[in-house]
């Protein structure tokens, strides 16, 4: 015989929990002298509910929130507001308790309006519209049927079914036509689009000497090297960049500032540009708005470093994908300068050159020889290490950037002795070995003297640059007499008038 229980209440089965017990509030639990079975019935509120859901009718999840559903659920008196909260937590219940029971709700639970039956002669041929005709022979006629359905229907509905059938007679003929012309159009296009693809693709040969070789030829295939408008592009960028180079003399206006204090500065920023791992196009464009900006505004002593700043600030800002923050800026400034005053800088910076910072880099015209030289890496790399000093030395500030990367070039292959400078070489530089003279014996000289900007030097005497530095310096100190003995007394250049 089983042990009798006082705290809990016994039931043979769930369903006379639910007819036998009765609601308790959390009020009259307080009312009530504390026992033990109180005392469980408030802790255990869900278990009541639980059980009493189990022992309601189950419906269907979505029965809860139909119109029938809820008119089954009126009732007279306190039974049927009981029922209706009772069957409402059963549905709510066995959404998540038996969600296999969900049920789809059928057809004779809806509010819809009955349509009327469909009859069993008709078919849905007598629906649906005929298909038009060709147009030639004019529409499909209409089956017809003596059923029930085709009785059913009234006059009006025939004749207007009839009417239909007759009328799309000329709008087919109509669309036929347009149909018609249009595709005579389209074969007129399509006859003349060879002919102007043609035109645009045909290769100007004649441009090309007899004795250059067509390098952009087999980049024909390539969309990204567009070697259809490579030589387009070329001959603007040397249009472009007479407009923004700056003016060579523009340190007699300056009164605190001088030449050497400007190499002093481009040594800096090349420390600083090697520390940010920067794009050597942002160094090339820095410079030039350096430059750019002095030959229009007078600058103390005490601002030069900020010009310098904020103008490495702007060509990153132009050429890098990720430049570096403005914080950054300030710390390699030794916080010389707050951030407010260098994006100010900013502003005025490109104020001053009228938001103008389409520089033709000197970089690309270096590549574009360097598809002459077969693209070799030593030749390129010593070539912009020599690109690098128009740079720092002032005397590079009068010729063209393309000027200049032709020099670089010319005087890398002499180093390397990779032979003479050909006509193809010429023709893709743009310049000849007698144009380029002047700027290979500026380059010559700054070699040849003591080194002047230690980062600079530094720079590429590292293994990644394959020690360039090094390398053209030995090779000046044995050619610079020959090169630059054989001048004339009255040239800057000769050995004769150097006072070192």
């Amino acid at each position: 015989m089983p042990p009798k229980t006082t705290s809990k209440k016994v039931f043979a089965n769930e369903n006379d929990e639910n007819a036998t017990s009765t609601r308790l509030t959390r009020a009259k639990a307080a009312a009530l002298e504390t026992t033990d079975g109180a005392k469980d019935a408030i802790k255990k509120p869900l278990q009541r509910s639980k059980s009493a859901a189990v022992g309601a009718k189950k419906r269907a999840a979505l029965g809860d929130v139909s119109n029938v559903a809820k008119n089954e659920l009126v009732g007279d008196g306190k039974d049927g507001k009981k029922a209706a909260l009772t069957s409402k937590a059963g549905g709510l219940l066995s959404k998540a308790a038996q969600p296999t029971r969900v049920q789809k709700l059928s057809r004779s639970h809806s509010t819809r309006s009955i349509l009327g039956a469909k009859d069993k002669n008709s078919t849905s041929a007598d629906l649906k519209r005929p298909a038009s005709g060709s147009g030639v022979a004019g529409p499909v006629a209409k089956k017809r049927h003596t059923g029930s359905s085709t009785n059913s229907k009234s006059i009006p509905e025939q004749e207007l079914l009839e009417e239909e059938n007759v009328a799309p007679v000329k709008q087919n003929v109509t669309v036929e036509v347009k149909k018609t012309i249009t595709t005579t159009k389209v074969e007129v296009v399509t006859k003349e689009a060879p002919v102007s693809v043609e035109r645009s693709t045909t290769p100007d040969l004649d441009a090309l000497p007899s004795d250059v070789a067509d390098l952009d030829a087999e980049d024909a295939e390539d969309p990204l090297m567009v070697s259809e408008y490579v030589n387009e592009i070329f001959a603007y960028l040397r249009e472009l960049e007479l407009h923004t180079m700056a003016n060579k003399d523009y340190m007699e206006n300056q009164s605190e500032l001088e030449w050497k204090m400007r190499g002093i500065l481009v040594d800096w920023l090349l420390e600083v540009h090697t520390r940010f791992r920067l794009l050597p196009e942002t160094l090339f464009l820095a410079v030039n708005i350096i430059d750019r900006f002095l030959s229009s505004k007078v600058v103390q002593l005490d601002r030069l470093q900020l010009v310098g700043v904020t103008a490495m600030f702007i060509a990153s800002k132009y050429e890098e994908v990720l430049s570096p923050h403005v914080q950054n800026f300030r710390h390699v400034a030794d916080d010389g300068f707050t951030e407010e005053e260098i994006l100010s800088a900013e502003r005025f910076v490109l104020t001053a050159l009228d938001y103008d910072l389409s520089y033709p880099n000197p970089m690309n015209f270096l590549r574009r020889i360097s598809k002459a030289d077969n693209y070799d890496v030593q030749t390129r790399t010593l070539g912009k290490y020599l690109l690098e000093i128009s740079c720092l030395d002032h005397r590079f500030l009068e010729f063209p950037p393309s000027h200049v990367s032709a020099a670089a070039m010319y005087l890398a292959r002499m180093v390397l002795e990779r032979g003479d400078w050909d006509p193809t070489l010429a023709h893709y530089a743009g310049y000849t070995e007698e144009e380029i003279q002047p700027v290979f014996l500026l380059m010559v000289d700054y070699l040849y003297g003591p080194v002047q900007h230690d980062a600079f030097f530094k720079k590429y005497a590292s293994k990644k640059f394959l020690k360039a530095s090094m390398v053209i310096r030995s090779w000046v100190k044995e050619h610079a007499t020959e090169i630059l003995g054989v001048l004339p007394r009255s040239h800057p250049l000769s050995l004769k008038n150097r006072t070192r």
